[in-house]
């Protein structure tokens, strides 16, 4: 019996598309639409957390831009569009005066993943891997159960940092300090 091939999305087909009215999110995996369910209400205060100290930091230090669920072009032919739970990007790469009214184009300098309990970990080292090949230049893992972040500066890279240590931001974010606490709370 002969088989339909699914027609590939491009990024900007995908961008197009309506929200899904169940809560549940999508991202667009080589062509593909993925969907994921939405986060829970921890995975939500976690990721504001991460967001929240970053933009602390970017307020006295104007070195570029953070969001929550952004989407980010980190594959083109097929496309991938990823949305980190948090990104940063640079002002090198993202002007703070530029109006982002669409996806950005390759990975932000920093992504960070918060653990879902649906997430595994051929999964995690998927985006991880992809996140690196689309521009990143750090990549943290936040771990609700563990209460800690995983720092990746390359695909097979990384240290644990634990809830009782102050996480910096490396060359991605410099001069960044928090305590990693302070994501949980």
């Amino acid at each position: 019996m002969p088989t339909t091939a699914t027609k590939l999305l491009t990024a900007e087909e995908f961008e197009r598309l309506p929200d899904p009215g169940d809560g549940s999110r999508q991202e667009l995996v080589r062509g593909e639409v993925i969907t994921m369910p939405g986060p829970n209400w921890q995975h939500g205060e976690i990721a504001a957390n991460v967001a929240v100290a970053i933009k602390l930091f970017l307020r006295k230090n104007k070195i570029g831009r953070v969001t929550v669920e952004g989407g980010n072009i980190t594959e083109r032919g097929p496309d991938t569009v990823r949305s980190p739970d948090v990104s940063f990007m640079s002002m090198e790469r993202m002007p703070l005066d530029e109006k982002m009214d669409r996806y950005a184009e390759g990975a932000a300098d920093l992504c960070v993943e918060v653990l879902s309990p649906s997430n595994t970990r051929a999964e995690m080292n998927e985006k991880i891997a992809e996140y690196f090949a689309g521009g990143s230049r750090l990549v943290w893992v936040v771990d609700p159960k563990k209460r800690t972040v995983t720092v990746y500066t390359g695909p097979k890279t990384s240290r644990i940092v634990k809830d009782d240590a102050v996480l910096d931001g490396g060359d991605v974010l410099p001069g960044f300090a928090c305590p990693v606490a302070e994501f949980f709370e």
